[in-house]
């Protein structure tokens, strides 16, 4: 994250934020989601990101452990593209967050 104070960066660093919560498991999928693959998702998954980083944190880490799925189908997308992000991706460097 870099000091620019574009519109663009404001949101990444407010997303950034948010993707923070208070379970170690949903900041190892959800920060590297957010660095390596927001910026190449069409508006409308993005759109659907913001939205689901606003849920409660027993909600995401359901969806996101794949114990259960969300009802709405552009959530259930970006649930799943998260998911496979992290079991096709190297995150070694997110350990110490």
């Amino acid at each position: 994250m870099n000091d620019d104070s574009s519109p663009e960066a404001t949101l990444r660093k407010r997303l950034y934020w948010h993707s923070r919560r208070g379970m170690w498991e949903l900041d190892l999928l959800l920060i590297p989601f957010l660095e390596q693959c927001y910026g190449d998702l069409d508006e409308a998954d993005q759109a659907a990101f913001r939205s689901l980083i606003e849920e409660e944190d027993q909600d995401l880490f359901a969806w996101l452990m794949r114990r259960e799925w969300p009802e709405d189908p552009a959530r259930r997308r970006i649930v799943k593209m998260i998911v496979e992000h992290a079991e096709t991706t190297d995150n070694d460097r997110y350990r110490n967050l």
